[in-house]
């Protein structure tokens, strides 16, 4: 059996080494809501769908400013 992955892009996220963890979980949680949030108004869109990105990084940069996080768009293919 064979599946194709769509190419897509998607966020390389990094919370630094010396933050709390329970701080760094709920960014992963924050985040996580930011994808889940795009599902439903995108109509169950998911990742892979060609404006993830734009969509969504400007609420990923808001929540960058709150934990401290560093991250990169990244191609897949």
């Amino acid at each position: 059996m064979k599946a194709r992955i769509p190419k897509h892009r998607e966020f390389i996220i990094d919370f630094p080494k010396d933050m709390d963890q329970a701080k760094a979980d709920e960014g992963w949680v924050k985040l996580n809501e930011i994808v889940e949030e795009y599902k439903k108004a995108h109509n169950g869109q998911s990742v892979y769908a060609p404006t993830f990105i734009e969509d969504c990084e400007p609420a990923v940069k808001k929540l960058q400013e709150e934990y401290g996080f560093t991250y990169t768009i990244q191609e897949i293919k």
